[in-house]
């Protein structure tokens, strides 16, 4: 069972989000990094880029296989997490803490209101 902490919202694709005030910060769920294995390298968004909702920002390979991730919402990136690219493992290791991706000022926070609840990402991941 892929741990899902109740203090964020999650994507469809696997993406969950942390706000405080108007930052946010972006990584993949326990459950992707799990479906991913053993992750090898992270490709991350420049700082100052601007992404919308969905947009394809970053990459993550695996040994298995490489993956896009998707902004979960609208905004300008601030900071990037510089510790997951020189040590990919992180995400395997702390995919909702120290292996976050990437943080960003929300230009569109009712955006929010379109992503999952704790509840509704346990419901898909257990139906998949």
């Amino acid at each position: 069972m892929s741990n899902v902490p109740t203090d964020l919202k999650y994507t469809k694709s696997h993406e969950w989000v942390r706000v405080a005030g108007d930052v946010a910060t972006v990584g993949i769920t326990d459950h992707a990094q799990h479906e991913l294995t053993d992750i090898v390298f992270v490709e991350l968004p420049a700082v100052g880029r601007t992404v919308k909702v969905g947009e394809n920002c970053a990459v993550v390979e695996s040994v298995k296989t490489a993956s896009d991730i998707y902004s979960p919402v609208s905004g300008e990136v601030t900071e990037v997490n510089r510790a997951v690219v020189d040590n990919p493992a992180l995400v395997n290791a702390e995919p909702h803490a120290g292996g976050w991706f990437f943080k960003l000022k929300l230009s569109a926070p009712a955006e929010l209101a379109g992503l999952l609840t704790p509840e509704q990402y346990a419901q898909q991941i257990q139906a998949a």
